[in-house]
């Protein structure tokens, strides 16, 4: 019995399945397939350890049998706390076998006490961390503060041996072994069932929980896979988390492709450039931070070379035109993707694609999902060919919903059943996508909208600027301004030179920036988005100083 209130409609999933969208495959028994077909293969890796996928089946099975003989039934929530290690995808695994949900988004700089509110949100029946992880594992009583969340049952500490002499502290159990003697059952065959549970990157009070099944997630990789010819030798990294929806994403499509999952683990000490090229990777996925990161120190090591890298998938925010030029040029194509945790990677560009695609737009929708362009004040009609409006979609890679939360899922969707992303963007004449920003980022400066991406990616194509954010601040006679915060590589340009720089790449004049201010770091998200909105509060309580930008007119006024 389905205990969860989804988006599943029956007579939509029989169309998936006439087209061969959605199959009788899970996560867990794609995986048995790759340990069936290619057992001595490795599978996982991380900086600790590098298993086959034989070995990756015996140890998937000996966590189920855990859950299992903790009383856990189909359909109860099961949560991971984990830095990226290959442990976190053998519970993620374990949970498709059983039919449990998993949840996979509790990042690291979440606090003990935020991770038992998220838990108590979703009635957690096992939790898997690691001792002291997180902002506060170190000073925090983390099995104390977790044992307060009544739904509760089992309690499992990565390296727990290690930390605690024997006995373990009460309501501690320690990570399973790997072992080939389990007494389960028959897996749990049903790909249509709720497998995942991921919370959105909400900025105030509980995010919303975004529910897949087995399906909705591997449409996403089945098509990924195909496009871009995945096969047994990819070598995939991801920079990005395993609690980040890219994860699971590079998760996915490693399981369909039958190759190798590489797992990047900053607390091991390497740079992102040594891990790459240690591991062999030819295919890395993250955001666009992290390739700006790894150029960067390129150019420092006075390099163009990084190991065996060829596509570099970037998502989660627009990729500067100068980050994919210089990727281009050394022979790394750019995967310039767009997507979401309620609808994947739905959107991208391809190998074959020109330059002026994969730097200025982010593909075309992929064959599993159908993107369109909507009115920006009236979400139930269709924006004019070429108009910048909100991006909404569907198609068999959608979310089933959010986890309790009939609300918000109800008004996530327009009157026509398209699901309304939150983002402006266009669809040009050849069918790409621009992705133009946050319909919340959206800056109205006296009754003229700006938007943000468009001055940030001309903003990057200064030499001298690494990362870069547009915010709003506030205005009594125009609403709001735009400040623009730079991080820089040596030469700190001022705020005229900026302006002088934007003007001459094409910046209209009434969408210049008027405050202007150098920061040494920004604060980023787990998966390295700018916080945009922890910005416009450091500005509002003068933790961050801007000074006006001089000589910057417009037509009618003067700043």
């Amino acid at each position: 019995m389905n205990k969860l209130l989804t988006l599943t409609h029956t007579q939509t999933a029989a169309e998936y399945y006439a087209q061969n969208l959605w199959q009788a495959e899970t996560l867990y028994l794609l995986m048995r397939r790759n340990a069936q077909a290619t057992p001595n293969a490795f599978a996982l890796r991380d900086p600790y350890k590098r298993i086959s996928w034989a070995e990756t089946a015996d140890w998937v099975d000996s966590v189920a049998s855990s859950l299992s003989d903790a009383g856990l039934n189909t359909g109860d929530r099961v949560s991971i706390w984990l830095p990226n290690r290959i442990e976190a995808v053998i519970v993620f695994l374990a949970c498709s076998r059983n039919g449990y949900i998993c949840n996979t988004s509790l990042h690291q700089n979440y606090t003990v006490a935020e991770i038992a509110t998220l838990l108590e949100s979703i009635k957690s029946k096992a939790v898997f961390y690691q001792v002291g992880y997180g902002a506060d594992g170190k000073s925090s009583d983390v099995v104390k503060e977790l044992g307060r969340v009544d739904s509760l049952c089992r309690i499992f500490g990565l390296n727990a041996r290690e930390q605690f002499e024997s006995p373990l502290p009460p309501g501690m159990h320690e990570f399973p072994v790997r072992s080939v003697s389990t007494s389960l059952g028959p897996p749990e065959p049903n790909p249509d069932k709720v497998t995942y549970i991921a919370f959105t990157s909400g900025t105030t009070g509980i995010p919303k929980a975004v529910m897949h099944s087995d399906n909705t997630l591997l449409a996403n990789a089945r098509t990924m896979v195909e496009d871009w010819g995945h096969d047994e030798k990819t070598r995939l990294c991801t920079l990005s988390p395993m609690s980040h929806h890219i994860g699971t994403v590079a998760l996915n499509q490693v399981l369909v492709a039958g190759c190798e999952l590489v797992l990047y683990d900053p607390d091991a000490g390497y740079h992102y450039i040594d891990w790459l090229e240690y591991c062999g990777a030819t295919y890395v996925m993250g955001v666009p931070t992290h390739a700006m990161d790894i150029l960067a120190e390129l150019q420092n090591r006075g390099s163009e070379k990084l190991g065996e890298v060829s596509v570099f998938y970037m998502a989660g925010s627009p990729i500067p035109r100068q980050t994919a030029d210089k990727m281009l040029s050394m022979g790394i194509t750019p995967q310039n993707v767009y997507g979401m945790t309620e609808n994947g990677s739905h959107s991208y560009t391809l190998p074959d694609d020109s330059t002026e695609v994969i730097t200025g737009t982010c593909g075309k929708s992929c064959r599993v999902y159908e993107a369109r362009i909507w009115n920006e004040l009236n979400p139930d009609e269709e924006a004019a060919p070429g108009e910048v409006g909100e991006i909404g979609g569907r198609g068999a890679m959608l979310m089933l919903g959010y986890f309790n939360n009939q609300f918000a899922t109800e008004n996530s969707f327009n009157a026509k059943g398209w699901f309304m992303s939150g983002d402006l963007g266009l669809i040009d004449q050849d069918g790409n996508l621009q992705v133009i920003g946050r319909k919340k980022d959206l800056i109205i400066r006296g009754g003229h909208n700006i938007y943000p991406a468009r001055i940030e990616d001309l903003a990057l194509r200064h030499k001298e600027i690494v990362k870069v954010a547009a915010v709003p601040v506030r205005d009594d006679r125009l609403g709001e301004r735009v400040c623009l915060l730079v991080n820089v590589r040596a030469d700190s340009p001022s705020g005229e030179e900026v302006v002088e720089h934007l003007l001459a790449n094409g910046l209209s004049k009434y969408d210049l920036p008027e405050f202007y201010a150098v920061l040494e770091s920004f604060p980023l998200t787990a998966s390295g988005k700018i916080l945009k909105r922890v910005l416009v509060n450091q500005l509002r309580d003068g933790t961050v100083k801007a000074l006006p930008i001089k000589r910057v007119t417009r037509e009618g006024s003067s700043v």
